[in-house]
């Protein structure tokens, strides 16, 4: 569906992207992370044809996109960050709108505002003016504005800023319902939760760079833990402070299928390369006199992986 390749931009003597390439299949849903500065946003804006690369490509279909008008941006559609609405315009005068922006008119724009009003949702609210919408509502306006031409191909920039939890879910499911319709999607955002939910391959860049392009499951076994045991032991344990705490930690991180302790008093977190192993050191703690005053398994997240990968160093 989309190829990118070897996409760079310099600003200056700064280069914003350096020799970004990966593809997003029919169908896909392509997560696009980075911190803050990464390149992001250049390289939608170049995806787009919205501004020029300084070197590589962007086809779509076998198409170069490029800058100006061509048959392959018609085949997608842009989500921007920051709304792209009329406000005093109702729900559907700013859909007849951009419609009319790609050459719709007549029974064909109004079918299509309607089909786009019930696939966010706002069929009920379709005369009602932007401006008395709630954050969430003209999130998903701002989404049926891109899809009014029927894109093959949507890339969506944080498109869930701000919005409440019943929102972004709503926003979620008509993702869920273009994806089933075979649309490929570009989503970037800061929520790593987002991204697990929504994408069957993920691209992280940072420094303008490819550092990952590969789907979830391969990069959840790049780290050493697949999975992790926070265990707090109740007050009337063996002793978790001090020299016996840190003595305890050792044990643990010598047991089979553990690849790391952090102890924070009565508190251990314990890395486990799977699942599978959090019973037998369970087991273990319960051999050693030890008694749990609570504990719960989790896996490795994104979150995990994006921070392995890019740091912790704050960003602007």
């Amino acid at each position: 569906m989309l190829s990118v390749s070897g996409l760079s931009k310099f600003y200056g003597a700064r280069r914003a992207v350096d020799g970004v390439s990966f593809q997003v299949q029919g169908g896909q849903t392509v997560g696009l992370l980075g911190p803050n500065g990464a390149g992001k946003s250049t390289t939608v804006s170049m995806i787009c044809g919205l501004i020029q690369a300084d070197s590589g490509s962007v086809t779509l279909d076998g198409e170069a996109v490029g800058r100006g008008a061509s048959a392959a941006k018609r085949k997608l559609g842009l989500v921007p960050q920051d709304l792209a609405l009329y406000e005093e315009l109702s729900a559907t005068e700013n859909l007849k709108l951009f419609g009319a922006l790609y050459g719709l008119k007549g029974a064909a724009l109004a079918r299509r505002v309607a089909q786009v009003l019930a696939l966010v949702g706002l069929s009920d609210r379709a005369a009602g003016k932007a401006s008395t919408f709630s954050g969430g509502m003209k999130r998903r306006l701002n989404i049926g504005a891109a899809l009014l031409h029927d894109p093959q191909l949507l890339i969506l920039d944080e498109p869930t800023v701000g919005v409440d939890p019943q929102s972004r879910n709503a926003i979620f499911d008509t993702l869920e319902a273009l994806k089933a319709q075979g649309r490929s999607l570009i989503y970037t955002s800061h929520y790593m939760e987002e991204v697990e939910r929504l994408a069957d391959h993920i691209v992280i860049i940072d420094h303008g760079k490819v550092l990952a392009n590969a789907a979830p499951a391969e990069l959840y076994r790049r780290l050493p833990a697949q999975a992790a045991l926070q265990v707090e032991l109740a007050p009337s344990a063996v002793a978790a402070e001090g020299s016996a705490g840190d003595a305890l930690a050792a044990a643990l991180a010598d047991l089979p299928g553990v690849a790391g302790v952090r102890r924070s008093g009565a508190q251990f977190d314990i890395s486990l390369h799977d699942a599978a192993h959090a019973a037998p050191v369970l087991r273990w703690l319960d051999e050693q006199g030890q008694v749990l005053a609570h504990f719960a398994t989790a896996r490795t997240k994104l979150e995990d992986i994006f921070l392995t990968l890019t740091g912790r160093t704050l960003r602007d």
